[in-house]
């Protein structure tokens, strides 16, 4: 016969359970992430929290998550390169588009708001490429998808609308009679 003894010390303990279960939700929050970064949050109140997710476009989610489970979560995987920012005290930024700027801004503004310039990002990874915290301005600076789409067809239809003008201007010039076939006024008896 088993004892309970035998049989509590097989199963995982509940601290272990819970950790493995935040673990699998941050591992599906990256599953669909195109963008990871990492806040300072020391010293922000729930509700200045809330604030912030309250802004954050649909396509983003802020987690405040343990640094050990960040760690644990991104091991193995194309986020791995944001494991030295899992220090301290951080909130994560889980940005499921390639709307970035969009999905930063609510935080700068946040910042600017509360004159929180210390609390800023501490690092970030997209598409494998890890960005410090001085790198955030290129990410901020990026295109969003509509203005890169409009970029696109304007360089698309630049050749087209060169070509039309020029004919239209070749038409034009053949529509106006020359000097030398223009009719002679009729003389006045």
């Amino acid at each position: 016969m088993t004892s309970v003894r035998t049989v509590a010390s097989t199963l995982p303990s509940i601290r272990v359970a819970a950790e493995l279960a935040r673990q699998e939700l941050l591992r599906r929050e990256l599953a669909e992430c195109q963008l990871l970064a990492g806040i300072w949050c020391h010293g922000f109140t729930v509700a200045q929290l809330r604030s912030i997710r309250a802004t954050l476009p649909p396509t983003a989610r802020l987690v405040v998550a343990k640094n050990s489970d960040v760690a644990a979560a991104v091991a193995g995987t194309r986020w791995e390169a944001v494991r030295p920012f899992a220090s301290g005290m951080n909130a994560w930024l889980f940005v499921r588009s390639d709307e970035i700027p969009p999905a930063l801004r609510p935080y700068r503004d946040f910042q600017k708001e509360w004159k929180l310039q210390l609390n800023d990002f501490t690092g970030a990874v997209f598409e494998g490429r890890l960005y410090g915290p001085d790198d955030f301005a290129q990410l901020e600076a990026m295109p969003t998808r509509v203005q890169s789409y409009q970029y696109l067809l304007g360089c698309l239809q630049m050749p087209a609308v060169s070509v039309l003008a020029a004919l239209r201007a070749r038409q034009e010039a053949m529509a106006q009679p020359s000097p030398a076939e223009e009719p002679a006024p009729a003389a006045d008896k």
